[in-house]
């Protein structure tokens, strides 16, 4: 056997792990593995002890809170924006940290499609996440038009992967927005977001991306790239709690565009208390703001984003990929004789942070893996995907998980399970 393929060897390469001390950071399962980053990171100390600091400024200062508390909750967004700008390769000013994913996709979407003439068509693709379809045709349906017709999605070959030919060759002159996924959900592949915006723009197209599966797990470049805007959640790979405030990115080339849904925290801030029934924008992208922020949503962000301007995004992508590219070893040698085949990208320049398992008997096998109390996460029809996560999992983490799937399938404990999946998948 080869020494690679040693739990002994995986103990190695923890004990060189320049990110091995964060794990101390985080409140890990007990006696056992969390492979579901990718759905929901883990709570740090971090974020609990920012989150705490704030429900104290809300019972020692009440409304005084927005004002002077220890983050007082009125910029709490823009100092987000600041913490989550370096990570999506954008200008402060370009970020703001506010709604959720869909909410942000409505509000961009009602702000940047605007058809005319020819142009009255959208383009996405079929394998991206299904909240995005739904928003954009209630987007095309608001205007009048048949998401039937007027919803193009470029179809995938494989049913795991995207060609960006076909993506660039669906852009036709009738096509007045792109809206794709950074990272694709199921597989993990990386789509060229720098190719496919130069594409996009020599075609007259504006085209934006949602970056819910690549921020925190890869590097981006949106300014630089010249990305006319993005969304994403900040409760997968940036560990900001369930359902926390999602963020988006418009670049500044658009500031000043009036944005398509309105609410008083879009206002500029020294304006934003006048209460006057004629708004004054932010000059930036904080003018795409709705409503309220979600206090209390926000705050564990705080603790939760300043591990990650810590470590800097080119150390959590060596090891992210450092570590797939040992389970996807692991799997070959090990799982490929009981039928397991890897559904994610095996190049690394085109692999997110997360890897893709297909089998038949999938639901099953999630299910057997908790009760080894392994939390894996799984996608219908059949995939199980695994996410080693580079601040808190390990190269042994990564070692166990495929021995312990080993074992399920040795022993066929998967047979005690109905291949169905849970309400949660």
């Amino acid at each position: 056997m080869k020494n690679d393929f040693t739990r002994a060897y995986a103990q190695q390469r923890d004990e060189q792990d320049a990110l091995a001390p964060y794990r101390d950071e985080f409140y890990l399962p007990e006696n056992g593995i969390y492979m579901d980053g990718n759905s929901l990171g883990l709570l740090s100390k971090r974020a609990e002890k920012a989150l705490l600091e704030s429900l104290a400024d809300w019972r020692e200062l009440g409304i005084d809170g927005w004002m002077n508390g220890r983050h007082p909750w009125f910029n709490l967004s823009e100092e987000l924006a600041a913490l989550n700008a370096p990570l999506v390769g954008g200008k402060t000013e370009e970020v703001m940290v506010t709604g959720s994913t869909t909410v942000n996709l409505h509000q961009l979407a009602a702000s940047f499609f605007k058809p005319e003439g020819k142009r009255k068509k959208i383009l996405a693709d079929t394998l991206t996440f299904p909240s995005d379809i739904y928003a954009l045709k209630s987007q095309l349906a608001l205007r009048g038009l048949d998401p039937n017709e007027h919803l193009i999605r470029v179809d995938s070959p494989d049913g795991r992967f995207l060609r960006e030919e076909d993506v660039i060759a669906a852009m036709t002159d009738e096509i007045a927005l792109i809206v794709l996924p950074t990272v694709l959900y199921r597989s993990g592949q990386i789509l060229d977001m720098k190719r496919l915006t130069r594409a996009a723009h020599e075609r007259g197209i504006l085209i934006g991306f949602d970056a819910c599966h690549s921020v925190g797990a890869i590097p981006h470049d949106f300014h630089d790239w010249g990305v006319d805007f993005a969304y994403w959640c900040n409760y997968k790979h940036l560990n900001g709690g369930p359902g926390t405030v999602g963020g988006l990115f418009v670049h500044e080339r658009h500031f000043g565009t009036t944005p398509g849904l309105a609410g008083w925290f879009g206002s500029r801030k020294d304006k934003q208390f006048d209460m006057d029934h004629t708004m004054t924008p932010a000059e930036h992208a904080g003018a795409f703001q709705i409503g309220t922020p979600h206090v209390m949503s926000l705050a564990p962000q705080l603790g939760a984003l300043a591990m990650f301007n810590e470590v800097g995004m080119e150390a959590i992508r060596e090891k992210s990929l450092a570590m797939t590219s040992y389970m996807m070893e692991l799997i070959t040698e090990y799982l490929s004789p009981h039928g397991f085949v890897i559904g994610s990208p095996t190049e690394p320049a085109q692999r997110g942070a997360h890897l893709s398992l297909e089998h038949p008997e999938a639901a099953r096998i999630c299910k057997a893996l908790k009760q080894h109390r392994i939390i894996p996460d799984f996608r219908a029809p059949n995939i199980i995907r695994l996410a080693p996560v580079a601040l808190y999992n390990t190269f042994t983490d990564v070692y166990d998980v495929i021995m312990t799937l080993k074992k399920i399938m040795d022993d066929k404990e998967y047979e005690a399970f109905e291949n169905v999946r849970e309400v949660v998948a």
